[in-house]
C-alpha cells in the first residue's frame, strides 16, 4: 500500500510501544500518517495524582499543534472534553474534532484519509472526515480491563465493529466475537522487531550495568505490572530459588511491596525500547507470569517474541496465545510447572538452542504482517468504492 492518506487514533504517543507503535512506522514508510493522540476511554479520576499528570501533559501538548515526526508521519493532539460517556460531550467532541481533524487533513493534503482506529472512542468520527475506508485494529479485550469500565465501553465497541469497512484482531480470541457482528474480519497476530532483538546475541552488544552486576541466573520480564501479573508466582519463584535474580522491567501500577521485600527481587523501572535487547542480553530466562482470567484469555503478548528472538528461554502461563508457540516456549499450567520449566531451560540452554528460537522469529517481522493487513484494506477499501458507485446509480434512476 503506496501513496495513501491515514488519520491515525491510538493511545498517547511515547507511551509503553505496543503494537500500534509498530503498524505505524510500517505504514508511515509509504503513506501520509496523522496519529492522533488518545480520545478517552474513560472519566478522569480528580484524586488521582496519574490522571492530572496526564491532563497536565495533554494541555502542554495542545499548545504545540501539529507535529511533524518523520517524512510521512505527523502527531496530533486534539482538544476535547475527557467524558467519553457524556452524550453531551461526545456531541461537542464530534464537532471539534471534525473540524480540528479537516483543518489538519487540509494542511497535510490529505483528500478522502483511510479511518485506522485501535481505540472504540473515536467511533463518533465515522463519517466525519469523507473518510474512504474504516479500519478497526482490536488489539485488545477492551471491555475486560479492570480500570475501565465495560458497560460503557461494549456499545462503542459494538458500533464500531457494525461500521467498519474492515476489522482486525490479534489473538483468536478476539477474532470471534469480532466476526460474529463483521464478517470481513481477520486474525493478525502480532510480530516482531527482529533486526532489533537480534542484537541481543550481537557480541558488541553491552549488558546495562543495573543488571551485570547481579547474582546469575537472572530470571527477566519487562513489561507492565499490573492487575494480570501473577505476583503470587513471582514471590514463589524468588522465594523457592533465592540464589536467583529476579528482574522486573516497567511500569508500576499496582502494590508490589511483597516483591520489594525480597532481597533477590529488584524492580528497575521502565526502559526505552531500544534499550530492551541489551537487557535480554543480560537474562538467562524470561518469563510471562501472567494471571489466567477473562482479560489474559484474549491477550496476545508480545513480549513473547521478543524474548524468543533474542534467543531467550522462554517460560509463559497456559493461555490461548502462548499455547501457539508451546513448541519453542514452556507453557506452563501450575505455579510448580512453571518454577520447574525454569530449572529445566537453565539447565538445557545452549547457544544451538537459542539460535534456534532465534530464527523460528526471522518470520515473524511486522513488516510482513502489516503487508498482509494493507493488502485487506485496499481490498475493503475498493469493495466500499463499488457499493458507493451502485448506491449512486441507483438513487439516480
Amino acid at each position: 500500500m503506496t501513496g495513501e492518506s491515514i488519520i491515525y487514533f491510538n493511545k498517547e504517543w511515547g507511551e509503553n510501544t505496543t503494537s500500534a507503535d509498530h503498524v505505524f512506522e510500517q505504514l508511515c514508510r509509504h503513506n501520509k500518517v496523522m496519529w492522533v493522540n488518545s480520545i478517552a476511554m474513560r472519566n478522569p479520576n480528580l484524586g488521582s495524582a496519574h490522571d492530572w499528570g496526564r491532563i497536565y501533559k495533554k494541555v502542554r501538548k495542545l499548545l504545540g499543534g501539529l507535529r511533524q515526526m518523520g517524512p510521512n508521519a505527523w502527531l496530533y493532539q486534539p482538544f476535547f472534553i475527557p467524558l467519553p460517556f457524556s452524550k453531551r460531550a461526545q456531541t461537542l467532541n464530534r464537532r471539534l474534532l471534525r473540524w480540528s481533524l479537516r483543518r489538519q487533513a487540509r494542511k497535510l493534503g490529505m483528500k478522502n484519509p483511510q479511518l485506522w482506529t485501535f481505540l472504540p472512542s473515536a467511533v463518533y468520527m465515522i463519517g466525519e472526515l469523507d473518510e474512504s475506508v474504516v479500519v478497526y485494529y482490536c488489539i485488545d479485550a477492551w471491555t475486560k480491563f479492570v480500570h475501565l469500565d465495560g458497560g460503557s465501553i461494549a456499545p462503542l465497541e459494538d458500533e464500531l465493529i457494525r461500521k467498519a469497512d474492515v476489522c482486525f484482531a490479534s489473538a483468536e480470541s478476539i477474532l470471534e466475537s469480532l466476526k460474529a457482528r463483521n464478517p470481513n474480519t481477520y486474525l493478525s497476530r502480532h510480530g516482531v522487531d527482529f533486526e532489533v532483538f537480534a542484537r541481543a546475541s550481537d557480541p558488541a552488544t553491552v549488558v546495562p550495568d543495573d543488571i551485570a552486576r547481579l547474582p546469575k541466573p537472572v530470571i527477566g520480564f519487562f513489561g507492565g505490572l499490573r492487575e494480570h501479573i501473577d505476583f503470587d508466582l513471582l514471590v514463589a519463584i524468588a522465594r523457592r530459588h533465592p540464589e536467583w535474580s529476579l528482574v522486573l522491567l516497567g511500569l508500576v501500577q499496582v502494590n508490589v511491596d511483597m516483591l520489594r521485600a525480597l532481597p533477590n527481587v529488584h524492580i528497575l523501572g521502565s526502559r526505552k525500547y531500544q534499550e530492551l535487547p541489551a537487557y535480554c542480553k543480560g537474562f538467562d530466562a524470561s518469563i510471562i507470569p501472567y494471571l489466567r482470567n477473562e482479560f489474559t484469555e484474549h491477550v496476545n503478548p508480545i513480549k513473547l517474541r521478543q524474548y524468543l528472538c533474542a534467543g531467550l528461554p522462554t517460560i509463559a502461563t497456559a493461555i490461548p496465545e502462548t499455547l501457539e508457540y508451546a513448541h519453542v516456549a514452556s507453557v506452563c499450567e501450575t505455579h510448580d510447572e512453571f518454577i520447574a520449566a525454569i530449572e529445566h531451560e537453565l539447565a538445557a540452554d545452549s547457544p544451538e538452542r537459542r539460535a534456534a528460537r532465534r530464527e523460528t522469529m526471522r518470520s515473524e517481522s511486522w513488516e510482513g504482517k502489516v503487508a498482509v493487513v494493507c493488502e485487506r484494506v485496499m481490498a475493503a477499501k475498493e469493495e466500499r468504492q463499488i457499493k458507493n458507485q451502485k448506491s449512486k446509480i441507483k438513487s439516480e434512476k
